[in-house]
């Protein structure tokens, strides 16, 4: 397993994507967009070099191949320790994001602190 140092938001949105059920890379590239609300567009490159080192890395795993219509598709499915490096990366980035509500809030009440733009409202 590595460390979450490495790791891109596409990344983290590619571990969510496969909590529920194994998807093939289309599949794949649907639900980030569907979870993201378009945020996120992956683009297919992007994607199976994601996948390729994923599964290197053992956070995910081929599920199954199927051929669809004289197309290969390959299905990949999160593994316990895929689980467990996205479970362990949404609570770092949940608690850094109330560190960041916290200190705006303050900076609200107080109307002032470092960085503070003059009249500014965040």
């Amino acid at each position: 397993m590595s460390s979450s140092s490495g790791r891109t938001e596409q990344t983290f949105q590619i571990l969510t994507a496969l909590v529920d059920e194994p998807l093939h890379g289309y599949g794949i590239i649907q639900e980030v967009g569907r979870l993201s609300e378009g945020r996120t567009q992956l683009r297919v490159g992007t994607l199976y070099g994601a996948l390729d080192r994923l599964t290197t890395e053992g956070l995910l795993v081929l599920d199954r191949e199927e051929t669809v219509s004289g197309r290969l598709r390959r299905y990949y499915r999160l593994t316990d320790a895929g689980a467990q490096v996205l479970a362990v990366d949404a609570e770092r980035m949940a608690a850094q994001a109330q560190v960041a509500l916290g200190r705006l809030r303050a900076r609200r009440a107080g109307g002032h602190g470092r960085g503070a733009i003059a009249g500014g409202a965040v």
